[in-house]
């Protein structure tokens, strides 16, 4: 993930060499090399994603802006790029913290280390409480409540987009509403390839160790507007962002209703940044009129510039 930006631009290589030497060890190589199934735990993916996200955002704003960001010490994105770039941010669960750096409301280093906690401190959670995560398509929100309520064991985790719906908590009860909702005319229920029960209350031990972290942590007020997937409102108080950070871990993330927030404000075009395109895809079920872009290549902001 993020080699090709390495290679060729600087503004990348900032972040991650800043990224190897804030965490200790080389995030660089995990995200280039692998192994695939280390840097697939939770632990290992979510700081690397972070940073493959933030490279990416680093150097879309350097060429916005033309000229190199930062300074020879500090070759990062400032406050007031930001506000050049875009009116507006939000991520879906590991990209909020991503979501507070691009709002400033978070130095890329604090994120960093919220992030690898976080990771942290989910992958042990999950070891102690293993559990599994799936998505049911084309049933109603209220029938899937009514399964979980039902059997027990599990929760509804994320609200995506129209017609999806996703479930996490112990294994044997998740596949069990699985099958179920299938059976009560999901059109397709899909077993997720996470490692552990994410936004579930399988997560309240990691929850309570992140809340001491963040108790330490200074989140400013984000200079754009900031989306929280907690509550799908924009949130500029650090208190409250600090908390739903916190609730995010075992309690349902907002993500179509944080769009649909985000389009009430004006907002019609979107920058998906980092690896994959599960955004753009879900925007577009949504709402088909947004124009999204997911950018993670040279070529992918070259591609952006000229059709601007």
């Amino acid at each position: 993930m993020g080699k090709e930006l390495y290679d060729t631009q600087p503004a990348a290589r900032w972040v991650f060499e800043k990224a190897d030497e804030v965490l200790d060890r080389s995030i660089t190589k995990l995200c280039f090399e692998g192994p695939e199934d280390v840097l697939a735990t939770t632990a290992n993916s979510q700081p690397a994603i972070f940073t493959v996200s933030m490279a990416t955002l680093n150097v879309l704003i350097e060429k916005l802006k033309a000229t190199p960001v930062g300074d020879e010490k500090r070759e990062f994105f400032s406050n007031e790029d930001i506000r050049s770039v875009g009116a507006l941010a939000m991520g879906l669960s590991l990209g909020e913290p991503s979501a507070l750096v691009a709002a400033g409301a978070l130095t890329f280093e604090e994120g960093l280390r919220f992030v690898a906690a976080r990771g942290e401190f989910m992958e042990e959670a999950s070891v102690k409480n293993p559990g599994k995560m799936a998505s049911i398509m084309g049933l109603e929100l209220e029938k899937v409540e009514e399964l979980c309520q039902g059997i027990g064991g599990c929760q509804v985790a994320n609200l995506n987009s129209p017609g999806q719906v996703v479930i996490s908590g112990h294994a044997a009860m998740v596949e069990l509403a699985a099958d179920l909702a299938k059976n009560q005319g999901a059109r397709r229920a899909i077993m997720l390839k996470v490692s552990g029960a994410f936004h579930s209350e399988l997560m309240v031990s990691a929850k309570e160790k992140l809340k001491v972290v963040l108790s330490k942590m200074e989140i400013k007020e984000p200079i754009i507007d900031f989306v929280s997937n907690i509550d799908a409102e924009v949130t500029s108080d650090p208190q409250k962002i600090k908390t739903n950070l916190a609730n995010q871990l075992d309690n349902k993330t907002l993500w179509e209703a944080s769009v649909r927030k985000a389009v009430s404000l004006g907002v019609k075009d979107y920058l998906e940044i980092g690896p994959g395109s599960v955004l753009r895809s879900l925007l577009k079920k949504i709402d088909s009129s947004l124009n999204t872009v997911s950018i993670h290549t040279t070529e992918d902001i070259t591609s952006l510039m000229t059709t601007q």
